[in-house]
């Protein structure tokens, strides 16, 4: 794996930890917590402009959507009781597929 994909998947990871933090905030009236998710909204940002310096700017920015929707959806299912519906982790798993296809099929 090339280390413009290594930068792509911690910023996805980056991307889940901030979403997540966005309900911590709560609307942004909890200072650390709002520190905290904007820091790592920077870290993200920075390393998925690091990615696009060699990735293609879709494959790219649909890999770190993917990778965000896919970890914080599971997230909120096992931190804030989300639904876990059959149709909800095949959706899950279509974003997954897509993701995987962008990584391994398409030529960059």
């Amino acid at each position: 794996m090339n280390t413009a994909w290594i930068y792509l998947i911690i910023a996805g990871l980056c991307e889940i930890g901030w979403a997540i933090g966005l309900k911590y905030t709560e609307g942004f009236t909890k200072l650390w917590p709002t520190i905290i998710t904007v820091v790592i909204m920077i870290l993200s940002f920075v390393l998925l402009a690091q990615a696009m310096r060699t990735l293609p700017v879709g494959t790219a920015y649909a890999s770190w959507t993917g990778i965000g929707a896919v970890g914080t959806a599971i997230l909120g299912m096992i931190l804030f009781n989300e639904p876990k519906d059959v149709i909800r982790l095949v959706c899950i798993g279509l974003i997954i597929a897509g993701v995987l296809g962008l990584k391994f099929l398409a030529k960059e």
